[in-house]
């Protein structure tokens, strides 16, 4: 467990220490806004698109809905140099559902298939979309041949960002009381339906429906911890701002904790945490002055 002073020293380091700084766990990249984290996600996706074909291999990625600033860049981008998007096998990783576990309309907009389908296959060119074969969305009735599919070859990425108590995918820290879970149990998870914590729904009450809780799925369709790890890369990014701050400084500065998820990427060869400055500069780093009473 994270103790409030530990949590205060991670807190207080300015945003331009991170990437350098000696107690990190995880590599960090800072970048300037949100403009120019869609920039780079987009140009280093199409990249390894392009690198895969050039070998003559499917190209199989867990991707996420958002960060939202990626989208434009690379459809645009794949459509200005026509990079053909026929080998790229998508594994989107999460979805939220209603009370009874099943799928949102389209048009709302918590639908992350229906956010997906405007932003991220729509604007393609039909001539270099990816196949309708290649698009594993998650439901609740399909959680076992996910699970099976994502298995079954190498996934070479693992796209995303991180929400506010460090859930990848959407696996949120349980907050249970009677099943709380080890840390190997959180790593181990797999695709699962589940209820979302009332964190998650207050923050995305706030975010979305001026903190009107109602309007907020209750339920969840997610990759695991144990999919999304198993890539041979994970590139976690965030521009959110205030939402992400604190979980970012856990991830850089914690040992591996079962009620912060993103810890376990210390455990990954290859993973990358990548954020704005907005994003990876805390409150607590420009207020000196406070006495939190620790």
């Amino acid at each position: 467990m994270i103790r409030p002073k530990q949590l205060y020293e991670w807190c207080r380091i300015p945003y331009d220490q991170l990437e350098s700084h000696p107690a990190r766990k995880v590599p960090f990249r800072l970048v300037k806004d949100s403009a120019a984290l869609g920039e780079l996600m987009a140009h280093e996706l199409v990249d390894a698109i392009r690198a895969a074909g050039a070998r003559g291999q499917d190209f199989r990625a867990i991707i996420p809905c958002g960060p939202s600033c990626w989208y434009r860049p690379f459809t645009s981008l794949v459509n200005r140099e026509k990079v053909s998007l026929k080998r790229f096998v998508v594994f989107h990783m999460d979805e939220c559902l209603d009370w009874q576990g099943r799928e949102l309309p389209r048009a709302h907009p918590y639908s992350f298939r229906g956010f997906m389908e405007r932003e991220f296959y729509g604007p393609v060119d039909p001539a270099l979309a990816v196949p309708e074969a290649n698009r594993w969305w998650p439901r609740a009735d399909n959680v076992e041949a996910i699970a099976e599919e994502v298995a079954a070859a190498p996934v070479q990425l693992t796209y995303g960002g991180w929400g506010q108590d460090g859930h990848i995918a959407y696996n949120q820290a349980r907050r249970q009381p009677y099943s709380l879970l080890t840390l190997e149990q959180v790593a181990s998870s797999t695709v699962r339906v589940q209820e979302n914590n009332w964190d998650t729904v207050l923050a995305l009450a706030q975010r979305t429906f001026g903190t009107a809780w109602q309007f907020v799925p209750p339920l969840s369709v997610t990759l695991g911890v144990k999919e999304c790890l198993a890539a041979k890369a994970v590139r976690l990014f965030s521009d959110t701002g205030a939402w992400k701050q604190t979980a970012l400084r856990v991830a850089l500065f914690s040992e591996p904790d079962p009620e912060w998820p993103i810890t376990l990427l210390s455990r990954h060869p290859d993973a990358l945490l990548t954020a704005t400055v907005d994003t990876a500069t805390h409150p607590i780093s420009l207020h000196p002055e406070w006495d939190l009473g620790l």
